[in-house]
């Protein structure tokens, strides 16, 4: 844990977006005299990452969140600025870098769509020039945690989407990277798949000691996955800290809707609860765990009255990210 694993300084990346004016006769004017406007992506970021820790590194779309993961990575170069992975410069170094992290796209696959999952592994294996023994020995491995023996063989078209992430993960981690960046990991995926899915990531990082850089819209990846969280808004970080502080701040309001099988009569007061819906077959609170427990709502509600299902919800991230934002423009 004391080398840091990422280090970036002052990075900067500015795009050139061409300008073109609607009608037919400006779009004519554009391809001879075509103008252009700077658009600064990514404004002087800094920070660290040590080895073997989890970090969240979120913000609303448009924020610059996937231009820094391109550049970290390798694929975009800066405007200017300096970054270390794991001792390499990745722009320059992103050959030898390649070798030693790993990325789990959720909208973007990297498994071949009509063919088994193992055969995307054994390319991997020769791409990451993995001998049959390490490979064969990492591999089995690898099927055993994320449980995916039942269906190696059967097309990736066929694979449900939690079976699909999982196969993934797998293709991600065959060559024991020390760094793994996952984007949207969990998108799409149902409660008990996002459950599964985020347990096999917590047990990489702390078997493997494997650093992990998510970004994510769901604020269950941060607050089961991560140590750390940092916000980005308009290409500049926002928010820094560990993620007890952003629970302890923002992520402290719970929505309980419960839906009951008779009429419910009588009235639902509970401590730090607010009623925001009342029905003869529907309750809807929201809840400040600063003041009571969900699970002791929850318990109220069910010797209250005959229910018949109940959700719970977090406030969205955008929500979060947005209150942040505001009180940074206050301060």
């Amino acid at each position: 844990m004391d080398m840091d694993a990422i280090e970036v300084r002052n990075l900067t990346k500015t795009f050139r977006v061409k300008i073109k004016p609607p009608g037919l006769k400006n779009s004519f004017k554009a391809l001879f005299k075509p103008q252009y406007r700077w658009i600064e992506a990514v404004k002087n970021l800094n920070f660290t990452v040590k080895s073997g820790e989890t970090l969240a590194f979120i913000g609303p779309n448009g924020s610059g969140k996937s231009t820094t993961i391109k550049m970290l990575t390798g694929i975009l170069f800066p405007t200017s600025g300096e970054a270390r992975v794991l001792g390499f410069n990745p722009w320059k170094e992103r050959k030898k870098l390649s070798f030693h992290i790993g990325s789990v796209f959720g909208q973007k696959s990297q498994l071949w769509y009509h063919l088994p999952p193992m055969e995307t592994f054994y390319l991997f294996s020769k791409i990451y020039e993995l001998d049959f023994h390490t490979f064969r020995q990492r591999l089995d491995y690898l099927i055993d945690l994320l449980e995916i023996k039942s269906f190696i063989h059967t097309p990736v078209r066929k694979l449900s989407l939690g079976q699909r992430m999982r196969a993934e993960l797998v293709a991600c981690l065959l060559h024991k990277p020390s760094i793994i960046f996952l984007d949207e990991p969990t998108i799409g995926l149902d409660v008990v798949a996002k459950q599964i899915l985020r347990e096999h990531i917590r047990t990489i990082n702390r078997t493997e000691g494997t650093t992990i850089f998510i970004t994510s819209h769901d604020a269950g990846d941060i607050e089961t996955l991560c140590e750390r969280v940092i916000i980005l808004n308009l290409g500049k970080i926002i928010y820094d800290r560990d993620v007890n502080g952003l629970k302890k701040m923002y992520l402290h309001r719970r929505v309980i809707e419960a839906t009951l099988n008779t009429p419910g009569k009588d009235p639902f007061t509970c401590k730090g609860c607010t009623l925001l819906e009342k029905t003869d077959y529907k309750l809807k609170v929201t809840v400040d765990t600063h003041w009571n427990s969900t699970r002791d709502v929850i318990n109220q509600l069910l010797n209250q009255y005959d229910i018949e299902d109940i959700t719970i919800t977090e406030p969205p991230l955008e929500e979060i990210i947005r209150q942040i934002y505001k009180e940074q423009e206050e301060e």
